[in-house]
């Protein structure tokens, strides 16, 4: 899940004011299953970087969740959809499978799974969740829950049309390496915004990853990190 997008701006548009070439990437060994599982066991003392976003609509806050899917690759992967154009909220950006906390969910661990399956049709017996990250607050008033996940290789993925144009994954390494994040800044409505990007190029295809997912994984750099 993403912010809405700032109207008749193109994120890409915005300057950057900084990237994190300077910031340790987070080592491959950190990166490993094993690792990621002993991190949430015994968890470090650490301060989440980004936990809400300036408000640019006011409505009632509403709960929802994420998974942030770990694929248990050689080379581990995170698993991320493109929403289709014509959502009324987040429409056409990069964001984890994920959605609104349902009354039938037991807690968030429960409502990111269960839209992880019906948005790409992961199944729970691939799923081995290890924890969640601090809450995060969009502009759009969502209060997101981040659950991290392994998942084993061997699934089959089904994009739900009516809200997933494309699902692909991106390396997490890419994603831990702060020499890719990238810092915005932009005026709007009397206030200076600022958000993170972590564009990747996938073949011929950049992968613009901003706004909400882009802070939410910049958390779990630091929880990593920590």
């Amino acid at each position: 899940m993403t912010t809405v997008p700032l109207p008749l701006m193109d994120p890409r548009q915005v300057p950057v004011v900084q990237v994190d070439a300077h910031m340790p990437a987070v080592s491959a060994a950190s990166l490993r299953p094993d690792a990621l599982r002993q991190r949430f066991l015994t968890p470090p003392t650490w301060q989440p970087e980004l936990v809400a976003e300036k408000k640019f609509m006011e409505r009632a806050p509403m709960h929802a969740a994420v998974l942030i899917t770990v694929v248990m690759r050689q080379e581990p992967t995170v698993i991320l959809t493109q929403r289709t154009v014509h959502l009324s909220t987040h429409a056409g950006q990069i964001a984890f499978p994920g959605g609104k906390l349902d009354e039938t969910d037991a807690d968030a661990a429960a409502a990111a799974q269960r839209e992880a399956y019906e948005e790409v049709g992961l199944e729970s017996q691939w799923i081995e969740v290890l924890g969640q990250l601090p809450l995060y607050t969009t502009g759009s008033a969502f209060v997101v829950t981040p659950v991290v996940a392994l998942v084993q290789p061997g699934f089959t993925l089904h994009a739900n049309v009516h809200e997933v144009s494309d699902v692909f994954e991106v390396p997490l390494n890419f994603l831990m390496n702060p020499a890719n994040h990238r810092h915005h800044q932009v005026h709007w409505q009397g206030v200076e915004r600022y958000w993170l990007s972590m564009p990747y190029q996938d073949g011929v295809q950049e992968r613009f990853i901003w706004g909400a997912t882009a802070g939410m994984l910049r958390n779990f750099y630091r929880f990593l990190v920590a």
